[in-house]
């Protein structure tokens, strides 16, 4: 049986469309939660896995503060980690200090702050076991104005250097291959 041309391109793009659609369907990447509490709004709350018999781990996430007042991220806590602490890591003549963030991160109107490896962080001491890929972490933030506010950080893999789904992680769409028994 011989098909047209016309026939054969028209068979052609349909495929390439079921294609392209299969893949963009099945990789879009999830969004991470957003949480409003008063004039704040965090998003892109993650965490990385750590190995068995680590004692500490990192919380990162990104705070917006739309309203006209300054609010302060004091602490949290977690029954993952014995302590939350929000810690700053600095590079200073090659060295690298990590300290704790006296009276918490201010996060001025209109302004966003974001918490990332290599900077600004929550520091979990004290883990309680160890923070595995693809599980939520819950924790409670505190904050001066806004008060306590519950957030689950998606686990990411050990080496991962932002949440899924974002650019730092070599997140995005990706398509997937079809199965060789895959027929349009």
């Amino acid at each position: 049986m011989q098909l047209a041309k016309s026939d054969l391109a028209s068979r052609a793009s349909f495929a390439l469309a079921a294609v392209l659609t299969v893949g963009l369907l099945t990789t879009a990447p999830a969004r991470a939660e957003e949480i409003k509490a008063g004039d704040l709004v965090i998003t892109q709350a993650w965490s990385r896995a750590t190995p068995g018999g680590a004692k500490v781990g990192g919380g990162y996430l990104t705070i917006e503060n739309k309203g006209t007042a300054p609010d302060r991220l004091i602490g949290g806590a977690s029954d993952a980690a014995g302590k939350v602490e929000v810690h700053e890591m600095t590079m200073n003549n090659g060295v690298m200090t990590m300290r704790p963030v006296e009276k918490g991160l201010t996060i001025d109107p209109g302004k966003t702050v974001k918490l990332a490896p290599g900077g600004l962080h929550l520091m979990l001491m004290n883990l309680k076991g160890p923070l595995k890929q693809g599980e939520k972490l819950p924790m409670t933030l505190e904050f001066e104005k806004a008060g306590k506010v519950q957030v689950s950080f998606d686990v990411e893999a050990a080496g991962a250097s932002g949440p899924a789904g974002g650019a730092a992680s070599g997140g995005g769409t990706q398509m997937k291959k079809m199965s060789p028994g895959m027929k349009m």
